[in-house]
């Protein structure tokens, strides 16, 4: 996968909607389904809320439509935060640079590592398109902003459904093979996207729509053992609030110097 460097992504740096506020992003994290073919007692657990027998892929990708990190073969059934949880545990998981933050939707607890928006706030991007639907306070704006960064990932995932059609029902294959046939068309796709340049192809969009509340607790992962849960969480919620006030600061000094 993908190698991390220190360096604020140019998404990020040559825009003042991001820059500062999340200089320390480096990429966005969400989970996709797959069709899957599963036989025996498992079928159950492998399908969706949908109804559809999957298997649930949680990606990690950077702002330049590249993957960092894939975690395949887990039941469809299964929350992107269990997802979360067992990639961090893994002895060759995922792992984020120290003071560095992904983008996730509300499906995922806020953590320090792990930047969500808030949560019975306007989000998606159609809910602020369209006259007089501009955002109107501090986490609006926030929420917004954030939306626009890690639609990244939701592009990402509808070029990789796209270029590797084989993914648009259950490959004929035992289930292992078809989770690792997953992690071969991740590598094939960044070797695609660095060397060829070549996703100027119609994006299918993606047919889970994981922005959407999740009504799950945030009970499940411990990202930081030296913190309790409660701990992290109000810190990186006061680290999102005092972040979405600085934004909603800025933009109403800027129209006050207009």
């Amino acid at each position: 996968m993908v190698k991390l460097g220190v360096a604020v992504p140019s998404k990020i740096r040559e825009s003042t909607r991001f820059y500062p506020y999340f200089k320390d992003c480096i990429g966005a994290i969400d989970g996709t389904h797959v069709p899957a073919i599963v036989y025996g007692r498992d079928v159950s657990s492998y399908r969706n809320r949908h109804g559809i027998i999957s298997q649930n892929v949680l990606a990690a990708c950077t702002f330049d439509l590249e993957f960092i990190y894939i975690l395949s073969g887990w039941e469809g059934s299964a929350h992107d935060s269990k997802l979360l949880n067992d990639a961090l545990t893994r002895r060759n998981g995922l792992k984020v640079p120290r003071g560095k933050t992904f983008l996730v939707d509300c499906g995922f607890p806020n953590r320090r590592q792990f930047l969500a928006p808030f949560r019975g706030v306007r989000y998606h991007l159609q809910d602020f398109g369209g006259e007089g639907r501009y955002p109107e306070n501090a986490r609006e704006l926030f929420n917004l902003r954030h939306a626009s960064l890690r639609n990244v990932v939701e592009r990402i995932f509808g070029i990789f459904k796209s270029r590797f059609a084989i993914f648009k029902s259950a490959p004929p294959f035992p289930f292992r093979t078809q989770a690792e046939l997953v992690l071969a068309c991740v590598g094939l796709h960044n070797f695609l996207h660095k060397e060829c340049r070549s996703d100027e192809f119609p994006i299918e969009p993606d047919d889970e729509d994981s922005s959407q509340p999740s009504l799950l607790t945030e009970t499940e992962d411990e990202v930081d053992v030296l913190q309790t849960q409660e701990e992290q969480r109000e810190n990186a919620n006061e680290w999102r609030n005092s972040v979405a006030q600085e934004m909603w600061s800025d933009v109403l000094n800027e129209e006050n110097r207009d």
